[in-house]
């Protein structure tokens, strides 16, 4: 049972980068609000000082947001 459409290049990169802000926003909470170790600590270079909760909502927020669009992108060449 094989698919006889692949995948775009696109929703590969949106995929993966949706998923980057997600954990590495989610991880950048959970390391502000509760002390824990950062998974992904290579985020914090990527929110101002001061405003890392901000930032890191931000982050998941945005991530969401490329995911959804990825995959309006899928569905739409599909169709």
């Amino acid at each position: 049972m094989t698919s006889s459409h692949r995948k775009s290049p696109l929703t590969g990169v949106t995929g993966l980068l949706s998923f980057v802000l997600v954990v590495g926003g989610a991880s950048g909470l959970l390391h502000e609000w509760l002390g824990w170790i950062r998974f992904m600590g290579f985020v914090r270079f990527l929110v101002p000082d001061g405003y890392e909760v901000y930032g890191y909502v931000v982050m998941v927020v945005l991530g969401l947001a490329v995911g959804a669009a990825g995959d309006a992108l899928t569905r739409r060449g599909r169709a």
